[in-house]
């Protein structure tokens, strides 16, 4: 059975799993920085579920900065006929790629 945890960052959450590899909201850091996220919302290991209200204490996902850069642009185009408003605007959501090296549960 495979051990896997539930984290939220950047008002998500992920299923991650050790060796996995996550595309995450943008975080300070530089490549090969460590970050732990400690908002574990559930964490299964060997098929023993701990389900957190609303997170899992004492538990920890260490991470690493695997890059980073920008998303694909999106347009936001606004109209309304009849009174010549157009307003086009674009978008490119910055990310971070973090790369799991340990689920710990104290």
């Amino acid at each position: 059975m495979n051990d896997f945890a539930i984290v939220q960052t950047g008002g998500k959450q992920y299923r991650v799993q050790t060796g996995d590899t996550i595309r995450v909201e943008s975080l300070e850091g530089d490549v090969g920085d460590t970050i732990d996220l400690t908002d574990v919302r559930l964490v299964s290991r060997d098929g023993e579920v701990t389900l957190g209200t609303p997170s899992v204490p004492g538990a920890k996902v260490v991470t690493e900065i695997a890059g980073g850069g920008k998303g694909k642009k999106i347009i936001i185009f606004k109209y309304k006929h009849k009174t010549r408003y157009r307003r086009k605007n674009g978008h490119r959501q910055l990310y971070t790629d973090l790369m799991v090296n340990d689920i710990s549960l104290e």
